[in-house]
């Protein structure tokens, strides 16, 4: 809560809460039956704050050695990017467990039963038996995410598919850069859908993992089983579909996959990280029949709804005396993405419990000085490009094509000079992000652009506030 704000005492502490994100991102990457089978029964013992240590515990001697094995950097990894002040991860046995248990060959494989049928393609789900069992993360609902321009259509849009009534559109199709709220917006599809829907089908899988399982559907000649598993969905979601850019066999099945579901009515929902026509590698007609439904854009957040995000973060931080204005510089300098936005008010209020210091803004800056830093190098050359073809309504593909019309040049111009401006690529690499042009033309287009805003008074007010915009 802002500090001076009355709230009711929490019982979870800044260490528990640090070890919940951990935990929701080791599931994430790790995938839903590892984590339930070996990752889950990690219980979180104590830390010791003189020598940094957390100490962690497992029911036996036997999963103790083997999340050590498998897992024990990526485990010591996340604590350390999560809170600088731990240094040393112990794993080992609970002082509960009595005897090593023993685990067959086919648990280590599979730490929990597979249902009867084919293997799962990624998170299924119809209704699970308890909360735990979800394969959707419960906090990514549609009551946490947070409401602005940014975001107000693909949430609106995200919602009424969930509700499942009767539809207007489909696919759905969300893109936008990293961490700005795509997958949070699937999950809470999964979640409202089942809840709505008791008994149904969901499928939410990565599209790398729609790849795996169709390639490995072919050499087991075994392809039948797979289209089966997924065109039975009622909610069918594929994330990141960039990723089967250039791989035909893949987009064949894909495309395929989609008619089935848009010709059986059921839902689909597919996210990538720009829109259907500037999906460079991806097929024509795949990029047709994405344009079919409707197409929303996850804008970046602005400050506005960058502070309101932590507003509402806070309220589940009673424990967390946080200064308005402290808040109010988090949401002006960390612009890139709202996850990396949370992830630097867990650390302030996790480094500042453990350490007993009251938080302010000289601790702040200190907490966060590596983030900081980063933050004022993270604009991306993808980004201004974005940024400019919206602003003079052109296709981002215009950025690398070798057209040389007016309407085209010029803001690829002030792209390349924006690029120079404020990213620390050099003149070679911002020519190869332009189609690959010479360093010779960068050179060029940053020299054009100085002289023109020199007696372009438009031209030289659109350059400022995409700087504005681009800076956050």
């Amino acid at each position: 809560m802002f500090e001076g704000e009355q709230g009711a005492a929490s019982e979870a502490s800044p260490l528990d809460a640090a070890w919940a994100a951990i935990r929701a991102e080791l599931k994430r990457s790790c995938g839903a039956r590892t984590f339930d089978g070996w990752l889950k029964p990690i219980k979180l013992e104590d830390f010791d704050a003189d020598s940094g240590t957390v100490r962690l515990s497992l029911p036996s001697q036997f999963m103790a050695n083997w999340v050590e094995t498998h897992f024990a950097e990526q485990i010591r990894a996340a604590w350390r990017a999560m809170l600088p002040i731990v240094r040393y991860v112990t794993i080992e046995a609970g002082a509960e467990s009595t005897r090593p248990t023993l685990v067959t060959a086919e648990l280590i494989e599979e730490p929990e039963p597979a249902p009867a049928g084919p293997a799962e393609a990624g998170p299924v789900a119809t209704v699970p038996a308890s909360a735990d069992a979800s394969p959707f993360e419960a906090r990514y609902s549609f009551e946490s995410f947070v409401v602005g321009k940014a975001n107000e259509l693909a949430y609106n849009a995200a919602r009424t598919l969930a509700e499942g009534g009767q539809l207007a559109f489909n696919p759905l199709f969300l893109h936008g850069g990293t961490g700005l709220g795509k997958t949070h917006l699937m999950h809470a599809i999964g979640q409202e859908w089942l809840r709505r829907q008791p008994g149904s089908r969901v499928i939410y899988m990565s599209a790398e993992k729609f790849m795996f399982e169709f390639v490995s559907a072919m050499r087991a000649k075994d392809t039948y089983s797979f289209k089966a598993r997924l065109r039975a969905a009622d909610v069918l979601m594929i994330d990141d579909v960039q990723f089967i850019s250039g791989k035909d066999s893949t987009q064949e099945e894909f495309f395929h996959t989609m008619n089935e579901i848009i010709s059986a009515k059921k839902r689909l929902v597919i996210t990538a990280d720009r829109s259907p026509q500037d999906l460079e590698g991806i097929e024509s007609r795949i990029q047709s029949r994405l344009t079919w439904g409707l197409v929303a854009d996850v804008n970046p957040a602005d400050f506005e709804l960058r502070y309101n995000i932590l507003v509402k973060k806070l309220e589940a931080m009673p424990e967390a005396q946080v200064p308005r204005e402290v808040v109010m510089f988090l949401a002006r300098r960390i612009s890139s993405n709202v996850r990396e936005l949370e992830g630097a008010l867990n650390r302030v209020v996790a480094y500042a419990l453990l350490t007993g210091r009251e938080i302010d803004m000289a601790f702040t800056e200190e907490t966060l000085a590596d983030l900081l830093r980063a933050n004022q190098r993270r604009i991306t050359i993808d980004e201004i490009q974005r940024r400019v073809s919206d602003h003079y309504r052109i296709r981002q593909a215009e950025m690398s094509s070798a057209r040389r019309a007016r309407e085209v040049a010029r803001p690829r111009q002030i792209a390349m000079y924006l690029a120079k401006q404020l990213t620390p690529r050099s003149l070679p690499e911002i020519g190869r992000r332009f189609g690959g042009r010479d360093h010779t033309t960068v050179i060029h287009a940053v020299r054009q652009i100085e002289k023109l805003r020199q007696s372009d008074a438009e031209l030289d007010a659109d350059v400022r506030l995409l700087m504005r915009q681009l800076e956050g």
